[in-house]
């Protein structure tokens, strides 16, 4: 199915700022040359530009690319600049990412239980 990503085994996101003009030759070329990951995986790969507003995802579907475009209108995505890598992310923190969140949630405390006597 086009752009189907429940069976991707891994989530990638591009830490940083990527240049939205390439297409998909440029971002697969991009995941082989600076992030040594293989565009024909099974993986899905997230990248943002400057504005935080769009990200692209590049997936291979086993005949052919899917790339695909989203753009919010209000707010912005929350996307890690601080490296220049490709981070690996679980279903939960891609979840995050999509409804406006950082992928950097903070750890929660265990409830105290209370004894009632």
């Amino acid at each position: 199915m086009l752009g189907d990503i429940s069976g991707v085994e891994h989530i990638y996101l591009a830490c940083g700022y990527t240049d939205l003009r390439l297409g998909i030759d440029g971002l697969a070329q991009l995941v082989q040359q600076q992030f040594s990951l293989d565009p024909f995986s099974n993986s899905l790969f997230l990248f943002c530009g400057r504005r935080c507003d769009r990200i692209k995802a590049l997936l291979w579907e086993g005949d052919g690319f899917v790339l695909l475009y989203k753009r919010i209108e209000n707010g912005g995505f929350q996307w890690p600049r601080t490296a220049q890598e490709m981070r690996n992310l679980s279903w939960q923190e891609f979840r995050w990412l999509t409804e406006g969140l950082s992928v950097d949630q903070p750890k929660a405390n265990k409830p105290v239980s209370r004894c009632v006597l």
